[in-house]
């Protein structure tokens, strides 16, 4: 079995970074998913969902450089459920994404209808080039490729990024 999620949205709010007791770097960010419907009666409809989205360490970094709020971008993750009691002794549950890959598909300002122009990802894995050639950087940052015209971001630990 694979706990597996995919969603595409729109960034709700500036990406908020922390920093765990072991040094360890978290970055969330809310992200708006829409679904379209016809209801019974024929009418279009549509209902959006917030996710909470939760990046880790090298993903987390080029999230926080790279996203801002009305960005569009794809998660890849994984869900994660936590049950916790609060000071009244009630049972509280949460849900959110841990985010394995991140794909930047439109700044705020790009991020319409229309396709994006530029893209740029972030994984924790190995990705590879359109043109079938393998890209790795060791940083956290842009990287210009001329051939395509599509900006790079890869995470901190050397993951790789990927052209869509």
């Amino acid at each position: 079995m694979k706990n597996t999620v995919i969603l595409v949205g729109f960034v709700g709010n500036n990406p908020e970074i922390r920093a765990t007791q072991s040094g360890a770097s978290i970055t969330t960010v809310s992200l708006a998913t829409t679904r379209s419907f016809k209801d019974g009666e024929g009418n279009r409809q549509s209902e959006t969902e917030w996710h909470r989205i939760t990046c880790f360490n090298g993903v987390g970094k080029c999230v926080a450089e790279h996203v801002a709020k009305g960005a569009m971008i794809m998660v890849t993750g994984r869900i994660h459920y936590t049950k916790w009691t609060d000071q009244n002794g009630t049972d509280r549950y949460g849900c959110e994404i841990i985010a394995e890959q991140v794909d930047f598909l439109a700044k705020a300002k790009e991020a319409t209808k229309d396709e994006p122009k530029k893209r740029r990802s972030s994984s924790a894995a190995t990705s590879r080039m359109g043109n079938s050639k393998w890209l790795r950087n060791d940083g956290c940052g842009a990287i210009s490729i001329s051939q395509s015209q599509s900006i790079i971001a890869s995470s901190a630990e050397g993951a790789s990024g990927r052209v869509l």
